[in-house]
């Protein structure tokens, strides 16, 4: 237990979720004191060299109590409404705690398609990595006042197993309002006992789940298939109360709080079989002998200057196959560029990516993170 307990103390991409119970005192408005609390365990987060994503429920809680509403509403387009209204409070209260701090929020507002479409896939994950390199703290939400019964993730604990996997975050800390993971509803029995460790993706686990409040969509369980979401990109899950005094300080310093959930493999390894696993080619690209060496005996991500030809009509953020000479398939991966763009700058340098096209996504065609190895 003390290894795991030290690898997560280890991780340093987290995505923190809080439920909108916790965030708005189930249901009577913004928790302002516990916001300004986890906004100050955040700080310090930071301070030593963590980079904290925050996904944050709360804002049709929020906007029930500002347009003076006795119960949460049914109707979709009532939901939507509220969720634009409370949407106003909730980054508010996150930036003004953050500035007490010297840092800043920045609202990310997203639905199922930002994710299931592979460019906008890579455009959300470009804008996440550089708020991170700019120490700005992503408060992430589901886009509530568009999202429908078809596109809309269904609770915000699958929102954070799908944003830790897209940027391949280390660990998924759920605060909630429950300790942890228990062998039964404590709330109905006496004798249910707290499940300190466990491995996500464990069907025996999903069995001991509850179903969750009237103010949030989700419970146990969607915490439990969170986890296993974040499992295959290889992060750590963590169930915890988040009214537990500096419950975030306390994670980080390596003390057992709530469940963790380990992933079955290792974090690469398992990113890179997902990835493999569930995307189909859309095209393909040749690389001369120099590209074929570096990645294969270095690992290296592709890069333009190593392309001599492209095959295929694939978008920004597909897969493709990647060919040696003689036409055989050595890797495969997530392209940075479309082929229609790929065909302008292959054989270029990287610098000079810009001055072609106009514009520059990443320096490389396909970063090493989202490059398997045939």
């Amino acid at each position: 237990m003390a290894e795991a307990l030290a690898s997560l103390a280890a991780c340093r991409r987290w995505i923190i979720k809080l439920g909108s119970a916790l965030a708005t005192n189930d249901g009577r408005g913004l928790n302002l004191e516990s916001i300004d609390a986890w906004m100050t365990d955040v700080a310090a987060l930071v301070r030593r060299g963590y980079e904290p994503i925050i996904v944050s429920s709360g804002s049709i809680a929020e906007g029930v109590v500002r347009l003076g509403w006795k119960r949460r509403p049914h109707a979709l387009h009532e939901l939507q409404a509220a969720a634009a209204v409370g949407q106003m409070g909730l980054v508010q209260a996150w930036e003004t705690c953050a500035q007490r701090h010297g840092l800043h929020t920045a609202q990310v507002l997203l639905t199922h398609e930002d994710l299931a479409d592979r460019r906008r896939y890579l455009n959300a994950r470009s804008t996440l990595q550089t708020l991170i390199r700019l120490r700005v703290i992503p408060i992430i939400n589901e886009n509530d006042t568009v999202a429908t019964d078809e596109i809309r993730f269904g609770d915000n604990d699958t929102l954070a197993g799908l944003v830790t996997n897209l940027v391949e975050a280390h660990a998924l800390v759920i605060l909630t309002d429950q300790q942890g993971l228990y062998s039964a509803d404590p709330r109905v029995h006496a004798d249910a006992r707290l499940i300190p460790a466990g491995r996500a993706g464990d069907a025996a686990l999903e069995a001991m789940a509850g179903e969750g409040g009237a103010w949030g969509r989700g419970g146990m369980r969607t915490k439990l298939r969170a986890a296993t979401l974040a499992a295959r990109s290889g992060a750590v899950t963590v169930i915890a109360s988040g009214r537990e005094p500096a419950v975030l300080a306390r994670l980080a310093a390596g003390e057992s709080i709530g469940t963790r959930l380990a992933p079955g493999q290792e974090r690469l390894v398992a990113r890179k079989q997902w990835l493999a696993g569930n995307l189909r080619s859309r095209g393909y690209l040749d690389l001369d002998d120099g590209a074929v060496r570096v990645i294969r005996a270095h690992g290296r991500s592709l890069l333009a200057v190593g392309v001599t030809g492209v095959g295929g009509d694939f978008r920004r953020g597909e897969l493709v196959v990647c060919r040696d000479r003689d036409g055989r398939e050595i890797a495969r991966g997530l392209s940075n560029y479309a082929a229609s763009e790929i065909r302008l700058i292959k054989g270029l340098a990287s610098d000079r990516i810009e001055a072609t096209l106009g514009y520059a996504y990443e320096p490389e065609l396909i970063h090493r993170d989202n490059l398997v190895l045939l």
